[in-house]
This record gives C-alpha cells, sequence and structure tokens, in this order.
C-alpha cells in the first residue's frame, strides 16, 4: 500500500522529490504526471490541448485517476510506496488513507523557472501557458470533483518549496516520513 502522497502545480519539484525520495528510501513509485504526459505525447497533443481534451472529455480523466486510487489501494510487494499527482493527496484523503499527503507550495516566477530550465523558452511565455494549463485544468477538476488540487483540507503537510533545494525539500519529506511511522 502507498506510504506517502507528493503533490503541486507543474514545476514544484514533485517528480524531483518522488526520484530523491525513491532513491533515499529505496522505494517504488507512480507519477501520475508522468501518466499525464505519457498519455498527452500519445495523442500527439501538447499538454495544454491535452488538459483541454481531458475538460471536453471528463472520461479520460476519471480513467487516470481511476488508476491511481487502485494503484494507492495495492497490498502487494509491487505496489507503488509514493503516489504522486496533483490529486494523489485528495484521492488518500477521500480513501481514508492514513499516510502522509504532502503539497509542494512554490510560487508562481520559481516554478515558471524551473520549467525553463527543463524545457527553454521565455519566463514570460512559460507563466502565461502555466495560467492557462491552471484555468483550464481548475475548470476541469471543478466539474469533475467539486475541488481544487491546492486546496489544504487533504494535505497532512505543506512543504513551501519556493526557496529550497531539491536536498533541503528531501530532508524535510524524510523527517515527515520518519514522524509518520
Amino acid at each position: 500500500m502507498a506510504h506517502i502522497t507528493i503533490s503541486g502545480h507543474p514545476g514544484s519539484g514533485t517528480s524531483t522529490l518522488v526520484q530523491l525520495l525513491s532513491e533515499a528510501k529505496d522505494w517504488s513509485s507512480l507519477n501520475g504526471g508522468e501518466l499525464f504526459r505519457q498519455e498527452a505525447k500519445r495523442r500527439n497533443m501538447s499538454l495544454a490541448d491535452f488538459g483541454q481534451l481531458c475538460k471536453d472529455n471528463l472520461d479520460v480523466d476519471r480513467e487516470l485517476d481511476a488508476l491511481l486510487k487502485k494503484e494507492m489501494l495495492r497490498d502487494d510487494e509491487n505496489a507503488p510506496s509514493i503516489i504522486e499527482s496533483r490529486l494523489a493527496g485528495w484521492w488518500a484523503y477521500k480513501l481514508d488513507l492514513n499516510i502522509p499527503r504532502i503539497w509542494l507550495e512554490v510560487n508562481e516566477n520559481e516554478r515558471a523557472g524551473r520549467v525553463q530550465a527543463r524545457e527553454g523558452g521565455t519566463i514570460e511565455a512559460i507563466i502565461e501557458e502555466s495560467k492557462k494549463r491552471a484555468d483550464v485544468d481548475a475548470q476541469r477538476f471543478l466539474e469533475l470533483y467539486d475541488l481544487l488540487p491546492e486546496q489544504e483540507e487533504p494535505y497532512t503537510h505543506i512543504i513551501d518549496a519556493s526557496s529550497l533545494n531539491p536536498q533541503e525539500v528531501l530532508a524535510r519529506a524524510l523527517k515527515i516520513v520518519e514522524e509518520s511511522k
């Protein structure tokens, strides 16, 4: 069964934290953002366009979210220990899983800088694209589930990672894991 969920907006460092936490604890993981990106790529779509498709065809999102929930509840040696997605904390909360549910909070400019370092482009264009994607996603999440990922209710811990490096975020997450035992 899942040991922890990691959530945050795109560019907040969730994928990096999952990778570092996986290495530090020798845990397996399931990255919802990677599933989303793979599906967009498989369909030859940009992330924004795929987000719009998910908004227009809510069954796509429901299928991805059902997979995440199923994986959270798996109780075998191959089950992922870390589940990462913007709604992973919500699903663990709604499934009443007594595990740490972390939200990484990172300001808009810092997130844009991280995306720029990973994918290139200008900060201004990345912020604009991020706002468009966030608006599409917010409409979709509200319509589907009447919630927003950043609402604090489901999270046991919020890490403000705007000025932290990946090792500092990892140290905080490891402390949370140790304290939850």
